[in-house]
This record gives structure tokens, sequence and C-alpha cells, in this order.
């Protein structure tokens, strides 16, 4: 871990960089000010939110949906592919994390999602 101190038009801003992080992610606050929470973004509706399962199936990646590979009602197993994002050219399999029944398909082909988000709902 390295800290770095950057003046940026006149704020200074202490940086610690994680040697090795993946999530691209870097914490910096102002020397002068106290850190404020940063404003969370309006949460999105899902598109069938009443037919929603108990077992989320989310984005590991930000992309955009490339394909919609199952159904409402469809038994799945756990690794089966679900939905296909796009990212960087990439083509990225989201797989169901266990065994279920596909209750909602939040998503539609094009559709950007960020990481983390719920693309589907199993039973």
């Amino acid at each position: 871990m390295k800290n770095y101190t950057i003046t940026v038009n006149g704020n200074v801003y202490d940086v610690v960089v994680e040697e090795g992080a993946t999530s691209g992610a870097v914490a910096a606050a102002p020397k002068a000010a106290p850190k404020a929470a940063p404003k969370a973004a309006p949460a999105a509706a899902p598109k069938a939110a009443g037919a929603a399962g108990g077992i989320k199936v989310e984005a590991g990646a930000a992309g955009k949906v490339f394909k919609v590979e199952a159904s409402v009602g469809q038994a799945m197993k756990k690794g089966d592919t679900v939905i296909i994002l796009e990212a960087m050219k990439m083509e990225i399999p989201v797989v169901a994390p266990e065994d279920g029944t596909v209750a909602s398909i939040d998503v539609a082909v094009g559709d950007a999602v960020e990481a983390g988000a719920t693309l589907a709902t199993l039973n």
C-alpha cells in the first residue's frame, strides 16, 4: 500500500493505493474537508418485480446485456448460463448461483448494467 498527496485545482487529497488491487477503487479525501458520504444513485425498479424469486443472479462486471439465455419458468442447474453480458468486446456468461427455476428476468438485450446489479431471480 502506498500513500500519495495530490493537488488538483488547489484541492489537496491524500490517496491510498493498494498494489495488485483489481477493483479500480481508489480512496481519496480532501485534506481540508471532512469525508462526506457519497450520494447514492436512485435504484432502478426491476422490470418483473411481481414475480421476483429469492435467489439473485447478479452481474459480476459492468457491461451491456448481449443475450438472454433463460426464460421465466425454466429449470436451471448451478452453473447454467442465464444471461450473457458484453464488456470490452468480450462475452461474459452470468450463471445460476444454485439450482432453481427462473422467477424473473429483470433486464433486456441492450440494457447497460453495473457490477452487482440483479439481472434475474430464481426460486
